[in-house]
């Protein structure tokens, strides 16, 4: 056997290219300018690709977030923001359809009727806590919600950005599993 033919068989084993001489990390020598990704044991195949095998090593990549766009921030904030607030208003209708429904008002106007018994001026807990004034107030809730968060979300999104800029960002490692 000559060694050219054993060398772009290793080569082949390795993940290159007939001809190409990629060293494998275990041998210390540096790797190639164009070699990128992680290397793996002579043999195996990533997962993922035809005739993958399950046991294979994943790639790990570190990346750093070092810039966040305001503007990005505060459409997505503006979106979820409105989410919740929907979510909070139709939360809330439905809580007092469910307490009405269950007769926790009227008993709590029972309640407050005999402890203040006042004929004239009786009490009626609807006159506070009606439907419709509940699930106004709960908008109102809502809409300043939605300004709030909308306004410290890209606030938050300028000061990483400040704050990048002095200590570099946030690094990340992501895993190919």
């Amino acid at each position: 056997m000559s060694t050219a033919g054993h060398t772009s068989r290793s080569a082949l084993q390795q993940g290159g290219t007939p001809g190409s001489t990629a060293p494998s990390s275990s041998s210390g020598a540096p790797r190639p300018a164009g070699a990128t990704g992680a290397t793996r044991p002579v043999g195996t195949a990533t997962a993922g690709r035809p005739g993958g095998l399950a046991g294979a090593r994943a790639r790990r990549v570190k990346l750093t977030v070092s810039r966040v766009d305001p503007w990005s921030a505060m459409k997505m904030s503006f979106l979820i923001s409105v989410a919740l607030g929907i979510a909070g208003v139709v939360m809330v209708a439905v809580l007092w359809m469910i307490l009405s429904g269950m007769g926790v008002f009227s008993e709590v106007n029972r309640m407050v009727g005999t402890i203040f018994n006042d004929p004239e001026n009786p009490f009626d807990l609807m006159d506070f806590l009606g439907f419709g004034r509940v699930l106004s107030l709960s908008i109102v809730v809502g809409v300043i919600d939605v300004i709030l968060m909308t306004a410290l979300s890209t606030l938050g999104a300028f000061l990483y950005n400040i704050c990048s800029a002095l200590v570099g960002g946030i690094q990340l490692t992501l895993t190919d599993d």
